[in-house]
């Protein structure tokens, strides 16, 4: 890893509006470029220092020098300093290897954190991408961390609205062989993202954002011609997604919007003849400047511990079905 390196400099003149926009609300767009570049920002008025690796350090005092000269004239929002990011093509400086920023999440039941490096880079990735790809087995975190994540970009304004999103295929199962309207015969398969929800904001809570639909929570179907901006979009149990679904589901997305794709490919319940669209999503998207992509395994599982060394028993005998099958 790179040893920290430290830059302090003077932006002039100083001006408090300029400072004051170039910020943001609680210094949200300073923590906004600290994570893109994983660098540590502080200042005391105009006088700033980064710390970080020598190349990101170097990009950050450009960017912050850059956008000052804008404070005066532009009025920053979070979607403005995203796209000067982008502009500076500040994630392939970036890509040396640096260690990701903690990303500290707070919610009702207090501060969430990434449990070792695949979850910290995981929600890193997810603050600084706009689509995020969590692959791995059950019991990871890819939902409960996304939900997180969600969340506090909903109590933090900088979206509008969650909308949580399940494929409707469970098993082989067929919806219309359930009991009861159509909200009844979903809301099972919906099940895992509410009680992500409860344990975030509190059932009362959760209720109500539904009840104004600040909060939404629908089968994939139900996404086909709409067009999200300003949204945070969690698509959960990606697997069982057709190729068809999936490139509709991505194409949904708009301006001021996060997509959070979460899946395990070792799950697949398509008929057997059917390509999964996660598995296609991974072929055609891996390399595509934006989207991020996250791989877990059995040691990031966070359940019982039986749970990892049943998965690692599951991997081992697949593996060994593969090499059968080759010979």
């Amino acid at each position: 890893m790179t040893a920290p390196h430290k830059r302090e400099f003077t932006l002039e003149p100083d001006n408090a509006e300029w400072l004051a926009n170039l910020s943001g609300p609680f210094d949200a767009h300073l923590r906004q470029i600290e994570l893109r570049l994983g660098v540590e920002i502080a200042n005391r008025g105009a006088v700033f220092r980064v710390t970080g690796p020598e190349k990101p350090a170097a990009a950050a005092e450009k960017l912050l020098r850059a956008l000052y000269r804008e404070a005066g004239q532009t009025t920053f929002d979070d979607h403005a300093i995203h796209l000067r990011l982008n502009e500076a093509n500040v994630d392939h400086v970036a890509a040396g290897g640096y260690a990701p920023q903690d990303v500290a999440i707070k919610v009702k039941r207090g501060t969430v954190r990434g449990r070792g490096h695949n979850q910290a880079s995981y929600l890193h990735a997810i603050a600084t991408h706009d689509i995020n790809f969590g692959i791995g087995p059950a019991g990871t975190g890819k939902t409960f961390l996304a939900v997180a994540s969600a969340v506090e970009a909903l109590n933090e304004s900088r979206v509008q609205r969650l909308i949580l999103v399940r494929p409707a295929v469970e098993a082989g199962e067929k919806l219309g062989f359930l009991p009861g309207d159509l909200t009844q015969k979903v809301d099972p398969y919906l099940r895992p993202l509410y009680d992500a929800l409860y344990e975030m904001l509190g059932v009362e809570k959760v209720v109500k954002l539904l009840e104004k639909n600040v909060i939404e929570i629908a089968p994939l179907a139900y996404m086909r011609g709409r067009t999200l901006n300003d949204a945070f979009v969690i698509l959960d149990e990606a697997q069982n997604t057709s190729i068809e679904q999936m490139k509709m589901f991505l194409t949904r997305i708009g301006y001021g919007s996060t997509a959070v794709v979460t899946g395990d490919l070792t799950q697949i319940d398509l008929p057997r003849h059917q390509k999964s669209g996660l598995k296609d999503a991974l072929e055609v998207l891996r390399g595509v400047d934006g989207i991020s992509f996250t791989f877990f395994g059995s040691k990031d599982v966070v359940r019982h511990p039986l749970v990892a060394r049943i998965v690692q028993a599951y991997d081992a005998r697949d593996g060994k079905d593969a090499e059968t099958g080759a010979a």
